[in-house]
C-alpha cells in the first residue's frame, strides 16, 4: 500500500495502533503497521522501562508515543505540576463526598473496601495526577524523544510549543486528535504534521460528530496536512470507507483490547466480548471529561441522583482509577458486584469485537479485508 503516511513512516500499511500495552504496539509494528504507545498512565521511569522494551522488540521499526495535555485541568493539580504544592494538596482537594460516594458503591454491590487512606496514597503514588499537568507531560514527552520514535501525539487540545519545538529538534513528526473542523484548524496552526479526525463512536475522550462526517470535514479544512481517520474502526471495510473519504490511514484504539496481547482485565475483556455496539456511553465518571466507555454500574451510578457529579480532570481520575483497580481485581475473584461495576474505555465499534486473536492478526485480517473491499469497488466502476 501507498499512501502519504506510508512513505513518510516507512510502513506497509497505514493502519496507527493506540495501545497502553506494550506487547501490542510491538506487535503491529512488527506486522507492518505502527504502533503508538498511551503514556498517560506511567511515571517517567515507567514509561523509560517500557520504550526501552520496546526498541529491543521492533528492530529499527516505526512506532510513537501518545501522550495526554489538556488544556484546561484542575489549578491545584496544576500547581502541583508546576512544584508548587504537592499531591497531597491535590487529594486535599477532592471532597469527602466523592470519596464518600465511592465507598458507599462498594457496600452496595457487595465489593470488599480497601482501607481508604491507602487508596488515597495509592493513588498519590501511581502519579496520576502530575502525568496529566503540562509539567509531567513535559517528563514524558522529554522520555519519548530520548528513544528513536517516529511520532509523538497530543492526545487532548493544541500540543503545547514545547512538544512541537523539541520534536522539531529530533526530527519526529507530531501528531494531534480532534474531533470538530475547528480543533483540526487549531492543531495545524499549532504545527502538527499530521492530524486525527476522531469521531465520537471512538473510544476514551471524544466529541459529539460521526465519523463518517467529521473525516471528510477535516480532510477538506486541513489540506494538504494528511489526515488520519479514527472512531469505531476495527475492519477492512472501515478502514476502505476511511480511505475513499480522504484520509490517509486509520488509527485504531479500541480493536486492540480483546487481542491476546491486551492488559485488558479479564472481567472488562468478556464484558466487551459479549457486548453489542449499544453498551457504550460517553461519561465523566473516569476521569472528569467525556470518555466513551462500556455501560456498567459504575457509568451508571455516576449519573444517578445519589451522586455527587463527575470533578473535573485530574480529580476525578484519582477517585476513580484508584477504584477501578481495585474493582478490577476483585471482579476476577468472581464476585458479581464488581463484575457489575468494572469498566473501560471502548467505542462502538466493541461489537464487532468478538473473538480473542493475535494483534498481528488482527492487522492481517484488516488488510486482507481492506483488499477485498476495494475489489469490489473496482468492480462496481468496472461494471
Amino acid at each position: 500500500m501507498r499512501t502519504e503516511v506510508c512513505e513518510r513512516f516507512g510502513v506497509e500499511f497505514p493502519l496507527f495502533a493506540f495501545s497502553h500495552c506494550r506487547d501490542v504496539v510491538a506487535a503491529v509494528t512488527n506486522a507492518g503497521g505502527f504502533g503508538v504507545l498511551g503514556a498517560v498512565a506511567y511515571t517517567p521511569e515507567r514509561l523509560e522501562e517500557e520504550l526501552r522494551w520496546i526498541d529491543d522488540h521492533v528492530g529499527g521499526l516505526p512506532y510513537g508515543v501518545d501522550v495526554l495535555v489538556p488544556g484546561r485541568i484542575d489549578e491545584s493539580a496544576e500547581r502541583a505540576g508546576r512544584g508548587e504544592g504537592d499531591l497531597g494538596s491535590v487529594l486535599g482537594a477532592i471532597p469527602a463526598e466523592h470519596w464518600s460516594f465511592v465507598a458507599s458503591l462498594f457496600e452496595k454491590y457487595g465489593v470488599p473496601a480497601p482501607d481508604l487512606d491507602r487508596r488515597r496514597n495509592a493513588a498519590a503514588a501511581a502519579g496520576g495526577a502530575r502525568q496529566v499537568t503540562r509539567q509531567g507531560a513535559a517528563e514524558l514527552i522529554d522520555v519519548s524523544l530520548s528513544h528513536p520514535i517516529r511520532l509523538i501525539a497530543s492526545a487532548l487540545g493544541p500540543p503545547p510549543p514545547l512538544m512541537v519545538e523539541r520534536a522539531r529538534e529530533a526530527g519526529v513528526a507530531v501528531a494531534a486528535l480532534v474531533g470538530t473542523v475547528e480543533h483540526a484548524r487549531r492543531q495545524v496552526a499549532a504545527g502538527v504534521d499530521l492530524v486525527v479526525a476522531q469521531g465520537g463512536e471512538a473510544g476514551g475522550h471524544t466529541g459529539e460528530i460521526a465519523t463518517m462526517v467529521l473525516v471528510p470535514e477535516v480532510v477538506d479544512a486541513v489540506a494538504p496536512v494528511p489526515v488520519l481517520a479514527a472512531g469505531g474502526i476495527a475492519t477492512g471495510r472501515q478502514m476502505a470507507a476511511a480511505m475513499a473519504l480522504g484520509a490517509s490511514g486509520v488509527w485504531c484504539g479500541s480493536v486492540w483490547l480483546t487481542t491476546e496481547e491486551a492488559e485488558t482485565a479479564p472481567a472488562v475483556k468478556a464484558k466487551m466480548l459479549a457486548a453489542t455496539s449499544r453498551d457504550t456511553v460517553r461519561s465523566r465518571s473516569r476521569t472528569g471529561k467525556p470518555a466513551r466507555q462500556l455501560v456498567s454500574a459504575w457509568t451508571e451510578e455516576w449519573e444517578g441522583p445519589g451522586s455527587p457529579g463527575a470533578l473535573p480532570m485530574p480529580l476525578q481520575m484519582i477517585v476513580a482509577e484508584g477504584a477501578m483497580r481495585h474493582i478490577d481485581k476483585v471482579a476476577e475473584s468472581g464476585n458479581e458486584g464488581a463484575r457489575r461495576l468494572a469498566n473501560y474505555f471502548v467505542g462502538q465499534c466493541v461489537g464487532l469485537m468478538n473473538t480473542v486473536k493475535p494483534a498481528r492478526q488482527v492487522v492481517y485480517d484488516m488488510i486482507e479485508e481492506f483488499a477485498d473491499a476495494i475489489e469490489r469497488l473496482n468492480k462496481i466502476t468496472e461494471g
